[in-house]
């Protein structure tokens, strides 16, 4: 069963995903996208007790929205709380989803939800009441890293790589005065993110430290956030480092034994890396972040392997 560019895939396991034909890459290909989505994200970002102990609203940023399965599965395993959810997904297409939608029996997380994927679809936003939940959604159509502020950003073939903006004036580090989807309404800043891009070999343009740079600064301080994805490279590890963020180890998922959790607070980190870690990394070959959206491997430099210990994390 297919359409142009995408067609619905059986796992191992017997659950159907979404694939996509120009990436040539299977969306959550081991255990499916729900079961992923629930043990990456739901599950590690502590989002039932966060959400019960929380008031007012909840800002989830969701990076790579996809075919929506991440973002349906938090809606779904919070639904029965009284919590006030506001959705921001980016992405560079909807194609995916417009698809996934079409096929939405057969993957089967999109249950109860149809209505709202369909008005999102065509507004690029959508609010409504599902039981004691209150979800606000908006999606924003476009390059991210153009959107987090990165000028002069193009694809490794094209030459010229990421440069990174002027600094942004005070306050815009928190979204003050953006725009998602068609509201004009600020873009508050989150307390969690799901990030889910394609991989750095398949997608360097968006795991370079330029990216999770602009994307920390856009953190309130105030506000605990936390970022789980399913890699546990080095390279990854390192970047998120030299961006700010605090790092961890995150939970196991599929055939992954290990995943990575970064914060912007130890409290959320159930086992941050610690200088053992950091030892490792010195010695790994592929451990230098990108710099620009070309992948390759590489040790540290020295001068990243000073920046690395100066790391708060790691006093």
């Amino acid at each position: 069963m297919s359409a142009p560019g995408y067609s619905l895939v059986t796992l191992a396991n017997g659950v159907r995903s979404v694939r996509s034909h120009a990436e040539a890459e299977t969306f959550h290909p081991v255990i499916g996208p729900e079961a992923e989505a629930e043990a990456l994200y739901v599950r590690q970002l502590r989002l039932r007790e966060r959400l019960a102990a929380h008031t007012g609203e909840f800002v989830i940023w969701d990076v790579g929205l996809g075919a929506a399965a991440n973002a349906l599965t938090v809606l779904r395993a919070t639904r029965d709380l009284p919590c006030r959810v506001r959705l921001i997904s980016f992405d560079h297409t909807l194609e995916p989803l417009r698809f996934a939608l079409q096929h939405g029996e057969e993957l089967g997380y999109f249950g109860g939800y149809e209505q709202l994927v369909a008005e999102l679809l065509a507004e690029r936003k959508t609010e409504q009441t599902i039981g004691p939940q209150r979800v606000s959604w908006n999606v924003h159509v476009g390059d991210f890293p153009t959107w987090l502020g990165l000028a002069d950003f193009k694809s490794a073939s094209s030459g010229p790589t990421l440069t990174a903006s002027p600094p942004l004036p005070a306050g815009e580090g928190r979204g003050e005065g953006e725009s998602v989807g068609n509201s004009t309404a600020p873009v508050p800043a989150p307390h969690a993110i799901l990030f889910d891009a394609f991989s750095p070999a398949k997608n360097p343009e968006m795991w370079t430290l330029p990216i999770f740079t602009s994307l920390f600064r856009r953190l309130d301080p105030a506000r605990p956030c936390a970022m789980p994805t399913y890699s546990r490279a080095t390279l990854l590890r390192v970047t998120w480092l030299l961006a700010g963020f605090l790092v961890g180890v995150g939970h196991a998922t599929g055939e992954k034994d290990e995943t990575t959790l970064a914060a912007n607070t130890l409290a959320l980190l159930d086992e941050p890396l610690d200088r053992k870690w950091l030892e490792r990394a010195r010695r790994s070959t592929s451990a230098e972040p990108l710099h620009e959206p070309k992948y390759r491997q590489a040790p540290l430099t020295a001068e990243t392997w000073e920046r690395l210990q100066a790391h708060p994390q790691f006093q």
